[in-house]
C-alpha cells in the first residue's frame, strides 16, 4: 500500500517545518513541500506531530531470572511499545546455561521472537563467561547482525576486571558495543547484609543499598578498562546518578572516545520518595536497578540530556506482577523481583517532560530515535526521516491526557505512570509502511514484525 502524509509537522535540522511524506513498498520514497501524486491511502497529519518511529534499545522480554520470568513477551510486549510510538527495539536477551555459547540464547530467542513480534527488533548478546570460544564468538556473532552485547558488575552473572578486560579489547577488533550495567557489587553486597541483619527490608532501602557511589565507581572502572582496550565502543546502560554522569562527562573532557551514556524514562520522572509514598504496598512497585534516586540525579540528567551528555533515553522494561510477584515482597526488597513496565510510556513522557523543560524537539529525537539507532547499527533504515528508510513514523496529537493502566496494553497489571499527565498522545504509528495504530485501535498482526540485521555502514 502507498501512503500520503500531507502537511507532516516534522523536525528538520532542529526546526518544526511542514512536509509531505510519500511511502512505497515499505519504505520512505518521497519527501517535500507538495507531494501531488496519487497514493492508495493519504492522511491530512495538520495540526499534529510527525516523528520518526521511536527505537528502544534496552527491553527485558520473556526474561528468565529463574524464580521469576518478565511477563512481556515478543507479542505483548511490541504491542504495548507500538501503542506508545516504539516501530523498533533491541532486547537484552538472558544468560543461558554458564558453559554455553552466546550463540546459542540468541538462537532461543529468536525462535521466541519469531511468529509474535508486531514491530521489528534484534538483540543484544550477554556474556557471563570468558573464554576463547565466547572471545571468537564475538566476530561470528557480529556478522550475523548481533553487533553488540551486555556486560554485568553486579549480580550472578557478573564479569572480573580482568575478564572484562579482555571482552572489551575483543570488541575493539570487532566493532562490537559493549553495554555494561555499571554497579559495585562489592558495596551493594555488604550493605544489602547489614540491612538484612538490620531487618531494614522496607522499599526504600533498595535503594539505600544500591547508592549513587556504587553505580559512579564501577562507571570510572569501566572507562579506564576501555582506555587500556584501546576505546572500543563502551555503552553505559540506565544512568541513574549525578555521580555516575560526571564520571562520563569528565572522561569525555579527558579525550575518551567511544563512550555513551544512556538514561531510563524512569529516572528522568520520579525520585526515590516514590518507595515511601503510599507505603510498601506502593514501593515495592518501583523496584528496579539500578533504583529511583534524589531530586538533584533527576536535575542533572535532564542536564546531561541538554548538553549532550545523554545520548540515549531507553525503558529498562522489566515487568512483573503486582499482586502476584511484587506485592508479595513489600516488606522483603532482598527477594522482590527487581524491574518496572515502560515500554509503552517512554516516547509520551519523555515528549512531555523535555518540552515542559525546555528542550528543543530535534534533541528529543535524536535520544528516542535518531542516536539508538546509529549507536546500535540500525540507522542504515531506522531512526529517522529520509528518502529510502523504512517507513517507520509516529503521528502525535498534541493534548493532554492521563496515563492509567486503564489505558495500558502491556501485560502488567499496573503502570509506572499511574496519574501521568502526558501532553501528547499517539494517534497514529506506521511501521514497514503499514498502519499499525490509528485512533487508539491496532492494527499489528501478530508475527509481522521482523529481525534488523544490524550493522555499521
Amino acid at each position: 500500500m502507498s501512503i500520503l502524509l500531507k502537511n507532516a509537522k516534522i523536525v528538520e535540522e532542529g526546526d518544526f517545518i511542514l512536509r509531505d511524506i510519500y511511502i512505497d513498498d515499505e519504505k520512505i520514497s518521497e519527501i517535500s513541500d507538495e507531494i501531488n501524486r496519487s497514493a492508495d491511502r493519504v492522511i491530512d497529519c495538520k495540526n499534529l506531530l510527525t516523528l520518526p518511529g521511536g527505537v528502544d534499545v534496552h527491553t527485558h522480554l520473556s526474561l528468565d531470572l529463574g524464580k521469576f520470568i518478565s511477563i512481556d513477551d515478543f507479542y505483548t510486549g511490541t504491542r504495548a511499545a507500538s501503542y506508545g510510538g516504539t516501530t523498533s527495539i533491541v532486547d537484552h536477551i538472558a544468560f543461558g546455561p554458564r558453559d554455553s555459547l552466546v550463540g546459542e540464547m540468541i538462537d532461543k530467542y529468536h525462535k521466541m521472537a519469531e511468529g509474535k513480534a508486531v514491530i521489528d527488533y534484534s538483540f543484544h548478546g550477554a556474556i557471563q563467561k570468558v573464554s576463547d570460544a565466547i572471545l571468537d564468538e564475538m566476530e561470528e556473532l557480529f556478522d550475523e547482525g548481533i553487533v553488540s552485547t551486555k556486560i554485568y558488575t553486579t549480580y550472578g552473572g557478573k564479569l572480573d576486571d580482568d575478564k572484562m578486560l579482555k571482552v572489551l579489547r575483543k570488541a575493539k577488533e570487532t566493532g562490537t558495543v559493549v553495554c555494561v550495567h555499571c554497579e559495585n557489587d562489592g558495596m551493594i553486597a555488604e550493605l544489602r547484609k547489614e540491612a538484612e541483619e538490620a531487618r531494614n527490608l522496607a522499599p526504600i532501602f533498595h535503594a539505600k543499598t544500591r547508592p549513587s557511589e556504587a553505580e559512579a565507581e564501577a562507571i570510572n572502572r569501566l572507562i579506564y578498562l576501555s582506555e587500556l582496550a584501546g576505546f572500543p565502543k563502551l555503552y553505559i546502560v540506565h544512568t541513574s546518578s549525578k555521580l555516575g554522569l560526571e564520571e562520563i562527562r569528565n572522561a569525555r573532557k579527558r579525550g575518551v572516545k567511544n563512550l555513551y551514556c544512556e538514561t531510563c524514562t524512569q529516572y528522568l520522572t520520579y525520585t526515590d520518595k516514590k518507595y515511601e509514598e503510599g507505603g510498601s504496598s506502593e514501593g515495592v512497585k518501583y523496584i528496579c536497578a539500578p533504583p529511583l534516586r534524589k531530586d538533584e540525579d533527576v536535575e542533572a540528567l535532564w542536564e546531561g540530556v541538554a548538553d549532550g551528555t545523554v545520548d540515549v533515553i531507553a525503558t529498562d522494561h522489566c515487568p512483573f506482577y503486582y499482586e502476584s510477584e511484587k506485592l508479595p515482597y513489600k516488606d522483603d526488597f532482598l527477594n522482590a523481583p527487581g524491574g518496572i513496565p515502560g515500554i509503552e510510556e517512554r516516547m509520551e513522557v519523555v515528549l512531555t517532560e523535555g518540552i515542559r523543560r525546555g528542550i528543543k524537539p530535534g534533541r528529543l529525537v535524536d535520544l528516542l530515535c535518531t542516536n539508538p539507532s546509529e549507536i546500535f547499527g540500525l540507522s542504515y533504515k531506522k531512526g529517522s526521516i529520509e528518502v529510502g528508510k523504512d517507513a517507520d513514523l509516529v503521528v502525535f496529537d498534541e493534548k493532554t491526557y492521563t496515563i492509567s493502566q486503564e489505558n495500558r496494553h502491556s501485560a502488567c497489571d499496573y503502570t509506572t505512570y499511574e496519574g501521568f499527565e502526558s501532553d501528547f498522545k499517539v494517534k497514529l504509528v506506521i511501521a514497514r509502511g503499514q498502519v499499525i495504530l490509528e485512533d487508539g485501535k491496532n492494527y499489528g498482526e501478530k508475527g509481522r514484525g521482523k529481525f534488523i540485521d544490524r550493522k555499521f555502514i
